[in-house]
């Protein structure tokens, strides 16, 4: 039996499907993988091809809508699985998702799945009342209803999304679909920490990680900042990531103004975040949506608070006062307040991060995430 996993950047699949990809092995599959660029990335492809997966190199472009390009992706896709014939096919992120399940469907592969973790720029303000979609919008929204009615189920990694999907008509309201939480995290690969100290005293550290994204909150981070080091200046933040290429990207100038204002301090980007949570208090994303973020989840086994947003994904990771604040989307002063309660009352800090580290390991442990997605899949 043949699993072919499509994905659309090779630095992240060990990252956050490494442990989907293993239990898929053991139930017995020879597992196949298809995603661009390895030659850019020789240590992903040696440590993939070390496990015994087999790796297949396909032209795709990540961002962008180049009709020729595409084209060329959906048929190498096509030929690929006309090649190795695939008895399964599991599509994530946009392009993949798209052109992997029509060429699967193309390619009579028997069992087509797709997981859709995240929305990105096609869905950037869909949930407002005055929504009014880009021609971009409108093709990636009829690419996707296409492909998904390609599929046998569909995996959704929080209940807004999946709801968004069907009340845009993309996905049939009886479509198949499964709610799972987020990608999971490994609670003993993200052991609790001790928090920063100074002097014997606690330091109030605030940490973001994010692709430098508009829609990441970014900039509602880099104002919040601006306010509490002009009330509290013993406050540290911290921003680890890199700027995409991605239209809602951070430009390089604007970056640099906030460095040299001293915000916070900028790690760029990291292949192992773990320091940098170790080194935080409190950890904050002011996303504006996610599917379920995997940073969230890696701070909160490390035993951190969190401040995110009331929007879907991030809402799924905080129970508000208990491991953290929600605060509504774009408003920097919420957020500022928020990080002030911490600063104010420090105690805080440890009492949520304990219960963070609790509600990581009986919601999102990922070991229980890939038993359901496999259970979805008739796998197990």
């Amino acid at each position: 039996m043949k699993f072919l996993i499509i994905a659309s950047y090779p630095a992240s699949i060990l990252k956050f499907r490494g442990d989907l990809i293993a239990a898929i092995q053991q139930a017995d599959f020879e597992i196949h993988i298809a995603a661009p660029d390895f030659d850019d990335y020789p240590e992903e492809r040696d440590s993939l091809t070390s496990l015994g997966y087999v790796v297949h190199d396909i032209p795709m472009q990540r961002t962008g809508t180049n009709p020729a390009a595409d084209a060329k992706t959906l048929l190498a896709l096509y030929s690929l699985m006309r090649e190795i014939k695939p008895d399964y096919m599991l599509a994530y992120t946009i392009k993949p998702v798209i052109y992997g399940s029509i060429a699967a469907k193309l390619a009579g592969v028997p069992h087509r799945f797709a997981l859709i973790t995240g929305l990105g720029y096609a869905f950037q303000g869909a949930d407002g009342a005055d929504y009014k979609k880009s021609n971009l919008q409108k093709l990636m929204h009829k690419l996707y209803s296409v492909a998904l009615a390609s599929t046998h189920k569909v995996f959704f990694q929080n209940p807004d999304d999946e709801a968004l999907f069907k009340s845009m008509g993309i996905l049939k309201s009886t479509a198949a679909t499964k709610v799972v939480n987020g990608s999971g995290v490994d609670v003993s690969e993200y052991s609790l920490q001790p928090f920063p100290i100074a002097d014997d005293k606690p330091l109030f550290k605030f940490l973001l990680i994010a692709r430098l994204l508009g829609d990441k909150g970014v900039r509602e981070y880099a104002n919040a900042a601006r306010l509490i080091k002009n009330k509290y200046p013993q406050a540290q933040f911290d921003l680890v990531g890199w700027i995409d290429d991605n239209p809602d990207a951070i430009e390089q100038q604007e970056l640099d103004s906030w460095v040299n204002e001293r915000l916070f301090t900028f790690w760029g980007k990291l292949s192992d975040v773990k320091p940098a949570i170790a080194a935080s208090s409190v950890y904050v994303l002011p996303s504006y949506r996610e599917g379920t973020p995997r940073t969230v989840l890696e701070a909160m086994a490390m035993g951190r608070p969190i401040i995110t947003t009331d929007a879907p994904g991030c809402r799924e990771t905080v129970i508000n006062s208990y491991n953290g604040y929600l605060v509504p989307v774009k408003e920097v002063d919420e957020l500022a307040a928020a990080m002030e309660r911490f600063i104010v009352s420090p105690e805080l800090i440890s009492q949520m991060g304990k219960a963070s580290r609790q509600l990581v390991e009986k919601k999102f442990d990922v070991h229980a995430v890939n038993r359901t997605m496999l259970n979805e899949m008739d796998i197990l």
